[in-house]
């Protein structure tokens, strides 16, 4: 089997070049990959068994809850834990409905602290999702510079709610259960063979047991490689701020904001 740097230089010089080679520098997309006769090359097959081999690590991974609330803590971020429907792992992966609704326990206990959290802007609900890492690595640093943003335009925020084994379509229920006003969840996205940790996030005004995906705005891909972190907040405070003053979210809210103005 030959390494990468024998791939490469064989495809960049003589015969059996790949045409797409040069563009390998620009992208983690697996092109230009190259072949042996009809086959794929041994190093590609490899490649490819051991990024599909982290992609399952990363669904099956447990969500370390209490090191993210001792983060969120230090970044002066309150935080309430609640549980879903989805008792364990298993269970999340084959009964998705049961990750969209909360438990019994859960949702007693937050129909009795909102008449003294009282109606706020917003609700944020962190969940593991389908990869505990990216929750893990990303969500700390874009709540807690989303929060900053909003806080700044005068916005209230309910405590942090950390929900293990969640689904998007729980911001609903929980939304609706307090009277919050907008509700946003972050969770794993489904991993990709090249990228086990991304996180999304997923907001909606006047967040209720009847909305549907197209009342819901979606920023994905938020990791270093992708959309990062600051530039992921700087995005959503944008998209709730303008939610907020159109009153609409999901497909009746358009993103007008250009590059310029979100790195600034």
């Amino acid at each position: 089997m030959e390494n990468n740097e024998t791939h490469t230089l064989g495809l960049s010089s003589g015969a059996g070049r790949d045409p797409w080679v040069g563009l390998r520098r620009y992208t983690s997309a697996r092109i230009a990959l190259g072949r042996t006769g009809g086959s794929q090359r041994m190093d590609t097959v490899l490649d490819f068994r051991l990024s599909h081999a982290r992609a399952r690590d990363a669904v099956l991974a447990p969500f370390d809850v209490d090191d993210m609330s001792g983060r969120l803590v230090e970044a002066g971020l309150p935080v309430h834990r609640i549980a879903t429907g989805a008792g364990d792992k298993k269970t999340y992966l084959v009964r998705p409905d049961l990750g969209r609704c909360l438990d019994r326990s859960s949702r007693a206990e937050l129909a009795s602290f909102a008449p003294a959290w009282g109606r706020r802007d917003l609700v944020i609900i962190v969940s593991d999702g389908l990869a505990a890492q990216a929750a893990e690595r990303h969500a700390v640093e874009t709540v807690a510079l989303l929060a900053g943003h909003l806080k700044a335009a005068g916005w209230t925020l309910y405590p942090i709610l950390l929900a293990p084994l969640g689904r998007v379509k729980l911001q609903d229920e929980v939304g609706e259960l307090i009277g919050a006003r907008h509700a946003l969840m972050l969770l794993g996205e489904r991993p990709g063979l090249g990228m086990p940790d991304s996180l999304g996030a997923y907001l909606t005004h006047q967040p209720r047991a009847a909305c549907t995906d197209a009342d819901r705005n979606c920023v994905s891909n938020i990791r270093p490689e992708g959309l990062p972190p600051a530039l992921a907040a700087r995005k959503l405070a944008h998209l709730l701020l303008e939610s907020a003053r159109l009153g609409v979210s999901g497909v009746a809210l358009k993103d007008t904001q250009v590059p310029g103005q979100l790195a600034g």
